[in-house]
């Protein structure tokens, strides 16, 4: 396709956006706030815009977070951290944060440190994107699939949002169409709960242990935070940021690999004194009616039963010094295995997209002196973040990156 099939008149601009979700919706408002004289359309291939922003956070839509504790931007962006860095000196959460405010969307942080609308309902996100593409003149076409470059000839940009590759490119094929040229990281899911053929430990559904470490044996990849045990296996925040750190190794082994489970969060010389404490303070009461680091009590008599079987009816002063080692190990090690993914709610994000290697760092431009101008923002990047509000915020920031570079054409 060459650059000059393209319109490149300076008396009326046009830029396509592919895909009307979070990002393409953020690309679209800025770039007409910034450059009223840019005309904008949107493209979405269904017949409803910002579906995903609808079932996000449960109906709330976890639209940012306040990144406080958050000292490396690895640590909840395990790809794409670096390009993240630089382009959120151009935009970042608190950017994002006065971004919804001053457009009549109140937002509050929990005590986790999510974003939500004070709300609690994702349609105020929604009707505020509306609501502003409408004031601005944004023009939205549903039901309207655009797969070739050559549908598009009369744009002098072109900003693709869709969330993720065609099937075919993520199957192997060469990319093609709007992806033309472009190198492509195969995707793979991320954020997903775990499988776990444990019947024992999945009758204990709806447990959840606060503060809890997970983690691969045998690679650095760990995660913490509160554990839910559902009646398939395990979810919870510390299960979400593992599956996203692990999602590769995962994938490459059809998601079957050991878990290591820490339920204190704690050190081992912590977990030793907290059961010395209790041996001293309690030694006529059974090994069950006292809960080391005040673990529920259901969650407790299960660990019992696994690592000292008949004797887990024992009083603490009976422990001897094998028992206790064996009880260290269940705390601090307890091993499952995952038998497979499954989904988180109702959402889904990959990792993987659109190299990153192959765009300007900057502007988000693809380059190759044959295409028109493209520009790539959101999901359809290998930019992916852990749960609580990274993955919005990604399509916040690149999405104003991509504005601001046009508008500065």
């Amino acid at each position: 396709m060459q650059k000059e099939q393209f319109s490149d008149i300076g008396k009326r601009m046009k830029t396509a956006i592919i895909g009307g979700g979070a990002a393409g919706f953020f690309v679209a408002i800025n770039l007409k706030e910034m450059m009223p004289e840019m005309e904008v359309t949107i493209f979405e291939r269904a017949q409803r815009v910002l579906a995903k922003v609808e079932i996000s956070g449960g109906g709330r839509c976890n639209c940012t977070n306040s990144f406080a504790g958050v000292s490396d931007l690895s640590h909840v962006y395990p790809r794409g951290h670096r390009l993240m860095k630089r382009l959120m000196k151009q935009f970042d959460q608190r950017d994002a944060y006065e971004w919804f405010e001053r457009r009549g969307v109140p937002l509050v942080t929990q005590a986790d440190e999510c974003v939500f609308p004070a709300s609690q309902d994702s349609h105020s996100i929604i009707n505020c994107f509306l609501r502003e593409a409408s004031r601005l003149g944004v023009e939205i076409r549903k039901g309207m699939k655009i797969i070739e470059l050559k549908d598009l000839v009369e744009f002098n940009y072109i900003v693709v949002t869709t969330g993720g590759m065609p099937r075919s490119i993520a199957q192997g094929a060469t990319p093609g169409g709007l992806f033309e040229g472009v190198e492509m990281v195969p995707p793979v899911p991320s954020l997903f709960t775990f499988n776990i053929a444990d019947e024992a430990l999945r009758g204990l559904m709806e447990t959840v242990v606060e503060g809890a470490t997970v983690m691969v044996p045998g690679t650095k990849m760990r995660a913490s935070g509160a554990l839910l045990i559902t009646h398939w296996g395990m979810s919870g925040p510390a299960i979400l940021r593992l599956s996203s750190y692990a999602a590769r190794l995962l994938a490459e082994h059809d998601y079957r690999l050991p878990l290591i489970v820490n339920w204190t969060g704690k050190a081992e010389d912590e977990v030793r004194a907290e059961l010395a404490s209790l041996i001293i303070q309690h030694p006529q009461k059974q090994l069950a009616t006292v809960r080391p680091f005040g673990l529920p009590s259901r969650l407790w008599s299960y660990l019992l039963e696994k690592c000292l079987g008949e004797r887990s009816a024992s009083r603490w002063v009976h422990l001897n010094k094998k028992e206790v080692n064996r009880l260290v190990n269940v705390l601090l090690l307890d091993q499952y295995e995952i038998n497979g993914r499954a989904a988180f709610k109702d959402e889904f994000v990959t990792c993987g997209g659109v190299a990153l290697g192959c765009l300007n760092a900057s502007t988000l431009e693809f380059v190759d002196g044959k295409s028109p101008r493209r520009f790539f923002a959101g999901e359809v990047l290998d930019v992916d973040g852990v749960t609580g509000g990274f993955n919005f915020q990604a399509a916040w920031t690149t999405g104003f990156a991509v504005a601001k570079a046009i508008s500065g054409r």
